[in-house]
């Protein structure tokens, strides 16, 4: 994959993570659709879930601003 779409991509999955963990629509969406027993759970799964995309974006921010993978 490229640097830059490698960038973009993970910065798309922070930002969809960020919004799950920081706001209520994968609660009502979870709600809805009759899965809401889950919610209770969502901390232990979004929460790291958020610390692995920042750690893949700042990688691959680095790779991108060098100019891609190096051998």
């Amino acid at each position: 994959m490229k640097p830059k779409t490698a960038f973009w991509a993970s910065v798309s999955g922070t930002v969809i993570v960020a919004l799950c963990c920081f706001t209520s629509v994968l609660v009502i969406t979870l709600s809805a659709i009759g899965l809401g027993s889950v919610v209770g759970y969502l901390d232990y799964i979004l929460l790291p879930a958020l610390v692995v995309m920042l750690i893949i974006t700042f990688v691959s921010y680095r790779r991108y601003r060098r100019g891609g993978i190096q051998q």
